[in-house]
């Protein structure tokens, strides 16, 4: 396993088990009484080198799911395909390397792109948003979607228009139906994912206004803004902006308006117009 994969694999390892005792990334409590806790993490060597099980096949020693790092990618099938463990760890670096690759993982052999299956979410930030992706991540898995991680993995300084562009493309191909992108103010990425034809993108610091993004304006990605944020707030957005249909006629047939405006400035096809 390469060592760039470690540090992020611990670090979401670390992010859910948080998440789940009501913990920020810091590891302060989120709740007004909380006084706030530390987290030591370890590596430590074991007797025998620690090696990636193949895709599919449990690790040594039981509940440990098998772990999937982009030295197993080159498995792939013909039809670019990895088959793996329903609960199997993919690394961050595999997950990336496999968007490059044009490489499905598909776990516990089912499809998680067919129809009818879980729907998508990509969710992508810079290194101001990234304390706060882990929660988010595991939140919209909570809601049943799909989270698909498109970066960053680390707290080193990055361009947020990289990553809001990944995830405007996922939506605007149709590889995600909607889309999150988490930095500092949440203003950046909106604009960066709005220049991609086909994407409706919303800052919404209040679950009322992710409510009328979706409702309103058929929004089809969602921005947050880190800086001042709270668990329980972010929580309560994701959760109005997932949970949001698109509106009435009225409201799609104000949308077609601004899809025709795209359409005019812009000289790339637009292959998302759907409400989603």
């Amino acid at each position: 396993m390469k060592a760039a994969e470690v540090r992020p694999l611990v670090k979401r390892v670390v992010g859910r088990i948080l998440a789940e005792r009501g913990l920020d990334p810091a590891g302060r409590a989120t709740g007004p009484s909380g006084s706030g806790a530390w987290v030591h993490v370890e590596i430590t060597p074991e007797e025998e080198p620690l090696r990636p099980a193949p895709p599919g096949v449990s690790a040594a020693g039981p509940g440990r799911g098998s772990l999937v790092t982009t030295a197993e990618l080159q498995l792939a099938g013909p039809d670019r395909t990895l088959r793996v463990a329903a609960d199997a760890l993919v690394t961050p670096a595999a997950e990336d390397e496999a968007f490059r690759l044009g490489i499905r993982i598909v776990r516990g052999g089912t499809d998680l792109s067919a129809p009818g299956a879980a729907r998508r979410v990509a969710i992508g930030c810079d290194h101001g948003g990234y304390p706060l992706k882990p929660l988010v991540l595991e939140f919209v898995r909570e809601l049943g979607w799909q989270a698909v991680d498109y970066g960053t993995h680390s707290e080193a300084a990055c361009d947020y228009p990289d990553f809001a562009l990944a995830v405007a493309q996922a939506v605007a191909e149709g590889r995600a139906e909607l889309g999150i992108c988490i930095d500092g103010a949440g203003l950046g990425s909106a604009i960066t994912a709005n220049k991609v034809p086909g994407v409706r993108a919303a800052p919404c610091p209040s679950a009322e206004l992710a409510r009328n993004a979706r409702e309103h304006n058929f929004a089809n990605v969602l921005t947050l803004g880190a800086k001042g944020a709270r668990a329980a707030e972010l929580r309560e957005i994701v959760r109005a902006f997932l949970g949001t249909p698109t509106g009435a006629t009225r409201h799609a047939r104000r949308v077609a308006k601004i899809d025709a405006i795209e359409a005019r400035y812009s000289k790339l096809p637009t292959v998302n117009r759907g409400s989603r």
